[in-house]
């Protein structure tokens, strides 16, 4: 089968090749791929990893083996999965805990946004509890994260306020954001939650504006910039204040049951998925580079079929 591997010898750090078919064990599926989504962190990955490693996480497509345990959908079902690697291929051997049957109202290519910046924003929001009627503060909320973010906890009713470019402050309301700042220090008031992505002054202003016992989640450092913190950023008036880091690879089991909710939200008309770009996964290396350079707003795409 064909597969995109590393190959630092190429400019984009990516060949087009043929490798070994994957070995399904008892309780993986294999999935033959339709389409899969670029995420931020993988072009980390793309520098650090080893020739002939396949990378990518969120995986979109057809059950082609059942898993041989009897879990999981059966053949021709059309399934989300979210794996570690290897996504970027024909085919992906799944644990059938990590992926979801796709509902006929979602399109492949809007199923393929959500893997990892669907769960990672889920998952981050579970961090600051009953959100109903508490004020939260996003950070990078015009990014595929923060978007989801911003609607979910709209969807949990809380306040919303993002922090974003002002081009964005309209699609952000449209979303659920109650208000939309050009920086953190802008914000108004404490925050319950605030889930920070950004690193350096971001994170010392979330500091300032988490509320006593309210959460700031970690998420990313999109800055690169580091932020000293020491015990009297906290105190007075933080009191009880956690934070917390988050890397989705170690949030916990239940990766598949929590796409199928994002999926439900979807079918329902109740979360927007924004696709940005759409591209054949040969056409990679514009779309890598679109990320890069941050030229668009929403998720770049790649369709394996058709």
């Amino acid at each position: 089968m064909l597969a995109l591997v590393m190959s630092p010898a190429n400019a984009t750090g990516l060949r087009l090749a043929e490798v070994e078919e994957p070995q399904p064990l008892a309780n993986e599926a294999l999935v033959s791929v339709h389409a899969t989504s670029l995420n931020r962190g993988e072009l980390r990955l793309l520098t650090i990893r080893p020739n002939g490693w396949i990378p990518g996480q969120d995986i979109v497509g057809i059950v082609e083996r059942a898993a041989v345990d009897g879990s999981g959908p059966a053949v021709g079902t059309r399934v989300v999965a979210l794996v570690d690697e290897a996504g970027w291929a024909e085919r992906v051997a799944v644990a059938t805990d990590r992926l979801a049957v796709l509902p006929v109202e979602v399109s492949f290519v809007s199923a393929a946004t959500l893997p990892v910046a669907g769960t990672t924003a889920l998952r981050t929001l579970r961090h600051g509890g009953d959100l109903a009627g508490r004020r939260v503060l996003i950070t990078g909320a015009s990014g595929a994260v923060g978007r989801f973010q911003v609607q979910l906890a709209r969807e949990q009713g809380a306040s919303v306020t993002a922090i974003a470019a002002a081009r964005h402050a309209e699609d952000l309301r449209n979303l659920g954001a109650e208000r939309v700042v050009e920086a953190i220090e802008l914000a108004e008031g404490t925050f319950s939650l605030i889930t920070e992505s950004v690193g350096g002054e971001s994170l010392a202003h979330a500091i300032e504006r988490v509320a006593p016992g309210g959460t700031i989640v970690m998420f990313g450092s999109s800055s690169g910039e580091l932020t000293p913190i020491g015990f009297r950023q906290f105190v007075p008036g933080h009191e009880g204040a956690r934070l917390q880091t988050f890397a989705y690879y170690t949030s916990g089991s239940g990766i598949g049951a929590d796409i199928a909710s994002l999926l439900t939200l979807v079918a329902a008309g109740r979360l927007e998925t924004r696709v940005a770009l759409t591209m054949p996964w040969t056409d990679i290396a514009q779309a890598l580079d679109a990320l890069r350079q941050r030229t668009i707003s929403g998720k770049a795409v790649l369709t394996m079929v058709g």
